[in-house]
């Protein structure tokens, strides 16, 4: 199971959201099919046919926990999982 497989598990899971390194997070969306526009210190992530946007920012390199909630909640409603 590759790192970033790990990672989805681990936020589907809901258990802890907290320790999330925020550069895997933004990797795991990129490879979600998400593209990243940066504005200062505002990591902002799209997907085409998605209302939502995702805007993370670092907490001391971890994503912030409310965050990765968002994160969650969005890849159960549109049900994204990984290209393997």
């Amino acid at each position: 199971m590759s790192k970033y497989a790990k990672l989805l598990q681990k936020i589907l899971q809901g258990h802890s959201m907290a320790n999330i390194p925020f550069a895997d997070l933004c990797q795991l969306l990129l490879r979600l099919g998400f593209t990243e526009h940066i504005r200062g210190s505002h990591h902002l992530f799209r997907q085409a046919g998605m209302e939502e946007k995702i805007n993370l920012q670092t907490d001391n390199h971890h994503a912030k926990s409310y965050q990765v909630r968002q994160v969650r909640q969005v890849i159960l409603k549109y049900h994204l999982r990984l290209e393997e």
